[in-house]
């Protein structure tokens, strides 16, 4: 039987952990301590296992195993490991010792753990904060920290495949994302999403992958899993400084180092380009937030990267700014886009009618696809997924699917089984491979719409107008109403008289 270290048995160990912060701070901010120390924790322990390698490699000696450690996946000073902070843990400056040593390892990793302008992934985090209540109360907690994680054995050797920590970290996150609420939003897309989009836009070996709005890098990761093989490169950008280095993190733990991950704006200022180009991409996957006021309106009229080339969207609704970003980052003739969206991408008129007009007469929307309500944290609004794709040739069809229904109810919100995922990736690639037919693909389901039905339709994607789901009322039986009214008053009448004669006895 196997020793080996699975996830689950490091999820319970970690989620105990998180007591230490629960009812002190939000769990959209205490995910960053947690998520941080898992990090550290990891790289400490394969340091550590590396290091004992390459010293029962040289017999012992000392300095040829640390000039071989020099050239390892991380470089961690002497006390920025783990270790040494847990020898440390009653030290009454235990905050600013664990802020020291993550600034020093980022120092020592600049190369991997600093974004292009010097930020590193530790800067938007102290454990020395006044967050965490008074010094008292502080080094208390950090103490229980340290020791919660000091039970973990997180060496390479001794995990259960090489996915587990990956895994604890999408466990971690996703728990994280249940508790904020709202904030989720901010950072991670529901798994089955994730994993519905990445299906959708399945990338071929050698591709380049990119995800504009990546958040935590989770629906990035799907889409590079995805891939037959180990042949495929992730890129990403994200806003939000703090979850940039989640989703560093989150690429160094499921072993993707090579991903480029950048910081910063991605309407305003998108860090992957070639010359003055936008760099192009096999497959783009996002997310983005749902209709983003202040996305960079003003600036848009001007880009240098003609991306807004099909019109300017609204100031208050950045939706078709995204869409618009990731179908020009995609290679023509032959790259995919998947996006989830707001359902009034589909229908809202002016700016964004006139965009989905040109979009749909330049042949690139191969499919809209209607989601459950109450699939994500925070909001109840039903969304979609729109995939684009610069490879239609001379076919001019939509898919349309309704999987507004295709859910299991869970504890706080709905979630789609592998069952509903099937279905709906099923029909997609049948509409795809098999030249269907137009009109109804299946029933109350999916429906293929030609360009001249959307013409009609004045290019508004609303999924009722194409998939009609409509059931017919069973018909009424009023003689048999009108017998079961009978029944019901006689019952009624028998129960009043037995009612007067108790209260008859009792001389009420």
């Amino acid at each position: 039987m196997s020793n080996k270290i699975k996830s689950e048995d490091i999820n319970r160990i970690i989620w105990q952990a998180c007591d230490t912060f629960r009812g002190v701070i939000d769990p959209s901010q205490y995910k960053d301590y947690i998520l941080v120390m898992l990090f550290l924790k990891y790289v400490s322990d394969t340091y550590t296992e590396k290091y004992e390698v390459h010293l029962k490699k040289y017999d012992g000696d000392i300095g040829r195993a640390e000039r071989a450690m020099a050239s390892e996946r991380f470089i961690v000073p002497e006390h920025s490991h783990f270790n040494s902070l847990y020898n440390k843990r009653n030290e009454p400056n235990i905050g600013e010792l664990i802020d020291i040593a993550l600034a020093d390892l980022e120092d020592a990793n600049r190369e991997k753990l600093t974004s292009s302008d010097g930020a590193g992934i530790f800067r938007n985090i102290s454990f020395n904060s006044s967050n965490l209540g008074d010094k008292k109360d502080k080094n208390s907690r950090l103490k229980n920290l340290l020791t919660d994680f000091n039970k973990l054995d997180v060496r390479p050797s001794s995990l259960d495949g090489q996915d587990v920590l990956g895994d604890t970290y999408e466990f971690l996150i996703s728990n994280f994302a249940s508790d904020a609420g709202k904030k989720a939003g901010e950072f991670y897309t529901p798994k089955e999403v994730s994993t519905l989009l990445a299906r959708l836009t399945k990338s071929k070996s050698g591709a380049r992958i990119y995800d504009p709005t990546c958040g935590s890098a989770s629906l990035l990761i799907k889409a590079g899993q995805q891939v037959d093989d180990a042949n495929f490169s992730l890129y990403g950008q994200e806003a939000n400084g703090s979850t940039w280095a989640l989703a560093m993190m989150n690429m160094f733990l499921h072993g993707f180092d090579n991903a480029s991950i950048r910081w910063g704006d991605t309407l305003r200022n998108p860090k992957h380009t070639e010359g003055d180009n936008l760099m192009k991409f096999d497959t783009v996957v996002a997310n983005p937030p749902f209709s983003l006021d202040k996305w960079g309106h003003d600036e848009a009229e001007d880009d240098k990267y003609n991306r807004f080339n099909r019109g300017v969207p609204p100031k208050s609704k950045g939706d078709w700014a995204f869409i618009s970003h990731m179908i020009e980052s995609a290679y023509e003739d032959t790259g995919m886009v998947g996006v989830v969206v707001p359902h009034g991408v589909l229908f809202r008129g002016s700016s964004e009618g006139r965009i989905r007009k040109r979009v749909i007469e330049d042949n690139l929307l191969d499919a809209v696809i209607g989601l459950p309500a109450n699939l994500f944290f925070g909001t109840g609004i039903p969304a979609a997924i729109l995939i684009f794709n610069k490879a239609k040739d001379k076919r001019t069809e939509t898919l349309f699917i309704d999987a507004s229904t295709e859910y299991d109810s869970g504890k706080n919100q709905n979630v789609m089984s592998n069952k509903h995922l099937d279905h709906i990736v099923e029909t997609y690639t049948k509409f795809r491979e098999n030249n269907t037919e137009l009109g109804v693909l299946e029933d109350k389901y999916s429906y293929v719409a030609p360009l001249k039905e959307m013409d009609e339709n004045e290019y508004n994607l609303n999924i009722p107008r194409y998939v009609d789901t409509f059931e017919e009322e069973a018909e009424i039986d009023i003689t048999k109403v009108q017998t079961e009214i009978s029944k019901l008053e006689n019952e009624l009448k028998s129960v009043q008289q037995k009612m007067k004669e108790y209260l008859k006895e009792l001389s009420l």
